[in-house]
C-alpha cells in the first residue's frame, strides 16, 4: 500500500516532529518512507508544509506531494487560509485538528471527501500540558487508516524520546496519543 500524506502547520506545532515520527513509525514497520518539511518564512506561527510518502517498494519520486492520500491539518485556523484539500485524491482523507464536526470541516473547505476532526489541542493541554497537538494527530491517523499500526506508532514515541524527555512527559504524550486514537471521528 503506498500512502502520500501533507501535512498542514504552523511553526513551532510539531509538524516536523510529527512527520519524522511516522517516517521512522514506518521504518519499523519494515516500509520505505521519504519524509520532509517545506518552509516558507522561517518563523513560530508562519504557515508550514510537510510531506510523508510511504511504500512497500523502495520511492523513486524526490518531490514534495502534489496528490496526496491524506491531508492532516495541525491548526484548525489555516481552515479557510491555505489550500488545504488541493490536490487532495479522490476518495482522500482529511484529518483536521478542528473543533467542528466532520460534516462542519467538509461545509468549511467545500469538499465532500471523507472528513475526521479532533480537538488535538485541547487534549494535548489536558493530557501534556501544552497546546502541541501533534502527538494526538498520530494518534487519530493511526485510527483513520490501516497503513499505521498504532502499537508501533506508540513504540516508536517511547524510543524517541526516551534520553530526551522525562519519562512522565513521555507517558503523558502516549497518553495524548490513546486519548486522540480514541476520540477522533
Amino acid at each position: 500500500m503506498d500512502l502520500e500524506i501533507c501535512w498542514h502547520g504552523r511553526g513551532g506545532q510539531g509538524a516536523v516532529t510529527a512527520n519524522e515520527i511516522l517516517a521512522e513509525t514506518a521504518i519499523r514497520g519494515g516500509k520505505y518512507v521519504k519524509a520532509f518539511p517545506e518552509f516558507g518564512p522561517e518563523r513560530m506561527g508562519a504557515p508550514i508544509r510537510a510531506f510523508t510518502r510511504i511504500s512497500e517498494k523502495p520511492i523513486k519520486v524526490h518531490s514534495q506531494v502534489y496528490e496526496p492520500d491524506v491531508v492532516i491539518v495541525l491548526d484548525g485556523t489555516l481552515v479557510g487560509k491555505v489550500n488545504i484539500t488541493g490536490g487532495l485524491k479522490k476518495g482522500g482523507i482529511i484529518l483536521a485538528n478542528y473543533v467542528g464536526t466532520p460534516e462542519e470541516l467538509q461545509k468549511a473547505l467545500g469538499t465532500k471527501e471523507r472528513c475526521h476532526t479532533l480537538d488535538a489541542t485541547k487534549i494535548s493541554i489536558e493530557e501534556i500540558g501544552r497546546p502541541v497537538a501533534n502527538t494526538a494527530m498520530l494518534g487519530a491517523l493511526a485510527k483513520v487508516t490501516p497503513a499505521i499500526p498504532y502499537d508501533v506508532l506508540e513504540d516508536e514515541i517511547t524510543a524517541k524520546f526516551t534520553g530526551r524527555l522525562p519519562d512522565k512527559v513521555i507517558v503523558k504524550n502516549l497518553s495524548a496519543l490513546k486519548r486522540a486514537y480514541d476520540e477522533v471521528v
